[in-house]
């Protein structure tokens, strides 16, 4: 019965995202049999509201499922790709390819960016793994000041290169500009999220511990390398079309757990819905509060995640 009133909200939060925006429309213009007033309708659906729709589903599906894969390869439930330096590579990434590549489109942007994402995922979880007494809290304000430093170095790089006003459309999620043509990137996640599923026992297995998954026969490296990659993608695909979300993959993840569990083969299709429902809702929000002006989903998003990242926090230490 929780999974069917699951569905009834995703479904509704799906047909509140089509009709709320800057222009009115409603169904009985799409229905019209008459006039420019049902083909105008008909392109503010399949141009714009369709995508946005679109992109925000799979957004949060990739990212919630995002935080599932690292969670499990670190062993540590404050990890995504916003805690553990992932976005802040991924920006740095877009903008040496700015300046190296300059005349690389929206593919050569994203394999600069999910190059400088992967790096930096392997090298946090070898920074993790090199320390010997680590608890809940250290190894997340561990990955939020290497973030922290990456974030600067991309900054300090955008202002030696003049592309310091480019930096605003990254730092912030934002879906006001998903339009047909130019978000279809985006798709990669679904690839990414059937391979998830797939390996949901290898991966569940990987996150009790090395020693554990090598005597259960676990190619435990090649499962981490895996998994890495499959984050990696799915950041760098999020980034280049909509820019940085945070906490995302922070908060469906541990809420799922609570009720259902670690076992991912069993929580994965409830944690990609709840993910993309957790999105919809942050953008319809974004979208009424100073309407008909919209706040970045960066910022809404990041504010719900954000305090129940410090909820989950206070709660560990107790």
């Amino acid at each position: 019965m929780t999974r069917v009133r699951l569905y009834l909200v995703f479904f509704l939060l799906c047909c509140a995202s089509l009709l709320v925006g800057a222009r009115q429309m409603e169904w009985a213009q799409l229905l019209s049999s008459s006039g420019a007033l049902s083909a105008d309708a008909w392109l503010t659906l399949t141009a714009s509201r369709l995508p946005r729709l679109a992109a925000l589903v799979l957004t949060g599906v990739g990212l919630s499922v995002c935080g599932v894969i690292l969670q499990h390869i670190v062993r540590n439930k404050f990890v995504e790709p916003a805690t553990s330096g992932g976005l802040d590579a991924a920006k740095l990434g877009i903008f040496v390819a700015l300046t190296v590549a300059p005349a690389a489109g929206t593919a050569g942007k994203m394999a600069f960016a999910l190059a400088f994402c992967l790096a930096a995922s392997v090298l946090y979880v070898a920074l993790i793994r090199r320390i010997r007494f680590k608890n809940t809290i250290l190894v997340p304000v561990i990955g939020l000041v290497y973030g922290g430093v990456l974030s600067a170095v991309a900054e300090f790089y955008a202002y030696r290169n003049n592309i310091l006003q480019n930096m605003q459309g990254w730092l912030l999620g934002d879906f006001s500009r998903i339009v047909q043509g130019n978000y279809e990137l985006i798709y990669l996640i679904l690839p990414i999220v059937a391979l998830t599923y797939v390996y949901a026992q290898r991966f569940t297995v990987l996150g009790m511990g090395e020693g554990m998954a090598t005597s259960l026969g676990l190619n435990y490296a090649g499962t981490v390398a895996l998994g890495l990659m499959l984050v990696a993608v799915t950041v760098a695909a999020t980034v280049i079309t909509v820019g940085a979300i945070p906490f995302v993959g922070l908060a469906i993840p541990n809420l799922v757990a609570l009720r259902y569990g670690d076992r991912l083969e069993r929580t994965l299709p409830i944690v990609a819905l709840c993910g993309a429902s957790l999105l919809l809702a942050c953008d319809i929000a974004g979208r009424l509060l100073i309407y008909p002006f919209e706040v970045p989903i960066g910022l809404t998003a990041g504010g719900v995640g954000g305090l129940l990242f410090l909820v989950l926090i206070i709660r560990g230490r107790r």
